[in-house]
């Protein structure tokens, strides 16, 4: 049952999605994320910017938040937190970040290590 720890735990997960992008100065990388339960709304995020959020997981949510990103023309969806899949990923400290750059989109649990998860 080792799978399910997350449903009833009252642990914070910090979400941090990052744009990585080295020169969109004049189109900015758009993010929207909304789950089930709620809408974290829309941003214009210029170069290093950062949109952030605490996930609780239990039992009464989805526990899965969705994003959007779109650059010029090119959108993108994205599972930014999904707790079966992040619980034990996001490692002990909890954290689950990406790094969203022209070549794709890139996940770390300690900001110093990025991993290519997939790409636009």
């Amino acid at each position: 049952m080792q799978q399910s720890q997350y449903l009833f735990s009252s642990d914070e997960y910090y979400v941090r999605v990052i744009n990585g992008f080295t020169n969109n100065s004049s189109v900015p990388l758009v993010i929207w994320c909304s789950s089930d339960e709620m809408d974290l709304g829309s941003r214009a995020m210029q170069e290093h910017d950062d949109f952030s959020w605490i996930m609780r997981p239990n039992l009464w949510s989805s526990n899965h938040m969705k994003c959007t990103m779109k650059y010029d023309n090119t959108r993108k969806k994205f599972d930014a937190f999904k707790a079966s899949r992040d619980a034990e990923r996001c490692g002990t400290n909890r954290i689950c970040s990406w790094r969203v750059t022209q070549d794709g989109f890139y996940f770390s649990n300690d900001e110093v290590n990025w991993r290519m998860d997939f790409t636009w």
